[in-house]
């Protein structure tokens, strides 16, 4: 046995890891306290990281669909050749653009990513999503319009933390999130404010729980400012020194009707005050919003709201408070404008795209059209729309009408279960990879994890995948690549520059391009990392100073050689900026450097608060579904494997005292739910932390596994609890996002009588 470092891949905090090796298992798994941002932290789910290695649904070679819909096994060769010749076939006649990519990495699958960019470069692809589309991008929306970064908070050290829609206890999403909980709870100093409509483990430690009414999210940010405003708690001298239009925003926020407002989200108006107080009145305060609001009605509003929290009360640019941060490499595309500049729309509904993504709610409807511009094919990489997407029916619906399907992932999963084509993955730990979720300050790192074992037999790393598709296009002439081949490793950089002088085109093909020729001078198992190479020498040159302060110095293109050999070498990770507090104002993207505050569509929609009903339910649908919640043993469905849930191994549907005891069923018994999109029979569990009215299915549930010894394709499989996804609408969207309202969907129930 030996012991190696690694990281978890369920969340974005992907802490680091140590694993002991049995043959090909994870035998034991515990924290790296070498880790820079864990520091020997993790989660319980963790500690099942075998179950994902090992599942039983792991495919070993490419699969080719018959006209029967059964699938065939084939070579790899025959894979690459079928596939690069149908895709030319695509772009020749109908163009590259309708060649529609999602996906492209899970949550620590991020590395492959940049190879899958360069082949979208060399089909002239235009269109690409992932699952950020459904989460995040109404706030990457209001990021872009107020500072044209991303935001995060020290939870470590504020004084009040404010959690909207966010139960850190099991979803985790910054270091040691669950230590750090137990910190704040714990001192008399500090404060937790929650805002959620279910008593989560967050909210038993909070100081104040604003117990909304589902959906009214929206109510209760907008009585907390209105609060702030009107009892003069906001930090002038900051909103004068480092924003723009505040005084738009405190003249609408003087008109809160508070009392209204408190009585909309069912919050007493007394505890409202009471929790602006503290937030006005405290030091330090920082906030985290996620799918609570992110996947509600008026999602892309409650994202403002919740920061204008923080930015009317000063609390940025200090410790305690919120910061903006460096990126190794960008998730996302560039929504950093703050002007009126045209956004870029989808080809057949003019949804708009927000940081380059595709809204997820608008791909069925860009396929399933006669429009001469619809989506003609589509490649799906480490990602499984057809359960996570909103409407499944629809989606699979939409994946059949396609000319050309393509799925990379390492399972035969129910997405893959649509495709022409599947090419088997490696797993993240037989190859090397990464995240991108780097987000901290003033330390920011990043962790390339060296692979632990070899790819399974039959298996090809995503870098591979791709090198051999764009070889087969013939997109880059072999001179170029014998050239840059032939450079010594010393001698690289002038090299590559130097062809890229000579066809500028080459920068969009870079990862292939540094595959082929750096790739193999890399150590053995590590030519994968050979896009880092491009990634290092981009962030030593956008982040200068605070790579310099990180330890990488010289002059030219030596900080980033020096940054690229830390990275291949530095098994626990590498921190790659260091910066001081004010150095936090060299992250907004503005030439003033000030916070553009007053978002005229956002603001109306504020003012409009006033007088409509909070919530979307009717006398059909009496409940408000919640659809997808994190629970201690539900995680991503890269962990298909039931077998690793201790407890609720169905993922029983929650329902609160109040509405169980009238419709007269108890834990165990089964109900009919229906929502506008169909009906499932799921058993429940009485929960008294839920609101009448309140319902809530996990995630990570409904997915199917192949029964003992079957065959992963062909075999007999079983599913334990619901999808999710088959039950919530296309239609139920946010207005500027697209982002779905998974966790407000208008549903009843009806007893399963026996």
């Amino acid at each position: 046995m030996s012991t190696v470092k690694s990281a978890c891949i369920l969340c974005e905090c992907n802490c680091g890891i140590e694993v002991t090796l049995d043959g090909r298992r994870l035998s034991k798994i515990s924290g790296d306290k070498e880790h820079p941002a864990s520091a020997g932290y993790t989660c319980e789910k963790a500690l099942r990281l075998d179950r994902y290695q090992n599942g039983r649904d792991r495919l070993s070679s490419p699969l080719r669909r018959r006209p029967d819909g059964s699938y065939e096994e084939i070579d790899w060769d025959t894979a690459i050749t079928e596939i690069a010749r149908r895709l030319e076939g695509i772009r020749d006649t109908h163009g590259g653009d309708k060649i529609f990519f999602y996906g492209g990495g899970g949550q620590g699958n991020h590395l492959g990513t940049t190879y899958n960019r360069a082949f979208q470069a060399a089909l002239g692809a235009r269109y690409y999503s992932n699952a950020l589309a459904q989460e995040k991008t109404g706030e990457m929306w209001v990021d872009g319009k107020l500072y044209g970064g991303h935001t995060k908070g020290d939870f470590e050290h504020a004084e009040v933390v404010v959690f909207v829609g966010k139960n850190p206890w099991q979803s985790h999403s910054f270091p040691r999130a669950r230590p750090t909980l137990r910190q704040i709870s714990a001192d008399p100093a500090r404060s937790m404010v929650v805002i959620d409509p279910k008593r989560t483990e967050t909210a038993d430690l909070a100081d104040f729980h604003l117990q909304v009414k589902p959906g009214t999210d929206a109510w209760c940010l907008a009585a907390l400012l209105g609060v702030l405003v009107q009892e003069d708690l906001v930090d002038k001298a900051f909103l004068a020194e480092h924003t723009t239009g505040a005084d738009a925003v405190l003249a609408e926020l003087s008109d809160v009707d508070v009392p209204a407002f408190a009585d909309a989200c069912g919050v007493p108006e007394d505890l409202i005050r009471s929790a602006a107080r503290r937030i006005g009145f405290a030091s330090s305060v920082c906030t985290y919003e996620d799918l609570g609001i992110q996947q509600s009605i008026h999602s892309t509003l409650c994202s403002y709201l919740n920061k204008l929290q923080w930015i009317l009360t000063g609390n940025f640019g200090k410790p305690g408070a919120m910061y903006l941060h460096s990126s190794f490499v960008a998730l996302a595309g560039s929504n950093t404008s703050g002007a009126a500049k045209p956004s870029r729309v989808t080809p057949v509904t003019g949804a708009r795209i927000i940081a380059g993504l595709v809204p997820c709610n608008s791909i069925a409807e860009e396929i399933l059209t006669d429009h001469p511009d619809r989506f003609r094919a589509m490649w799906l990489d480490s990602v499984n729309p057809a359960h996570s997407l909103a409407d499944s029916p629809t989606f699979r619906r939409a994946l059949d009408a396609l000319d050309l399907v393509v799925v990379v992932d390492v399972a035969f999963t129910e997405t893959a279960r649509h495709a022409d084509y599947v090419l088997p993955a490696a797993s993240q730990f037989e190859k090397c990879e990464a995240t991108f979720f780097n987000v901290e300050f003033p330390r920011n790192a990043f962790q390339l994890r060296a692979p632990l074992f070899d790819p399974l037999p039959g298996t090809m790393p995503e870098p591979e995948i791709y090198a051999r598709l764009i070889r087969e296009l013939g997109t880059v002439g072999e001179e170029t690549l014998a050239r840059l081949r032939a450079a010594a490793r010393e001698d690289y950089a002038q090299a590559f520059f130097t062809e890229v002088a000579a066809d500028p085109r080459l920068m969009g093909l870079a990862p292939y391009v540094l595959y082929e020729t750096l790739g193999p001078k890399l150590p053995p198992g590590m030519a994968g990392a050979a896009s880092l190479w491009g990634a290092a020498h981009l962030c030593a040159q956008a982040n200068p100073d605070s790579v310099r302060r990180a330890g990488f110095t010289g002059e030219g293109l030596e900080p980033g050689e020096k940054l690229f050999e830390a990275v291949l070498t530095r098994r626990s990770g590498v921190t790659f900026t260091v910066d001081e507090w004010e150095h936090v104002w060299n992250y907004v993207r503005r030439e003033d450097r000030r916070f553009t505050i007053a978002l005229p569509e956002l603001l109306a929609e504020l003012r409009a608060l006033d007088g409509e009903h909070p919530g979307k339910t009717s006398a059909e649908f009496p409940f408000v579904l919640s659809a997808g919640e994190r629970r201690a043993f539900t995680a991503n469905t890269i962990f298909r494997d039931p077998g690793w849930r201790r407890r609720d191994t169905d993922g029983a549907l929650f329902i609160s005292p109040a509405d169980a005891e009238r419709l007269g069923v108890s834990t165990g018994d089964h109900v009919t739910l229906t929502t506008a999109r169909g009906s499932i029979d799921t058993p429940i569990a009485v929960n008294d932390r839920m609101q009448p009215g309140h319902l809530s299915l996990p995630n990570g549930m409904g997915v199917d596994y192949p029964a003992a010894e079957a065959d992963p394709v062909h075999g007999a499989r079983f599913t334990t609890g619901v999808a999710p996804n088959e039950l919530t609408n296309l239609d139920w969207r946010d207005p500027f996002a697209g982002t779905p309202w998974h966790k407000h969907v208008p549903a009843k129930l009806e007893p399963v009588r026996g």
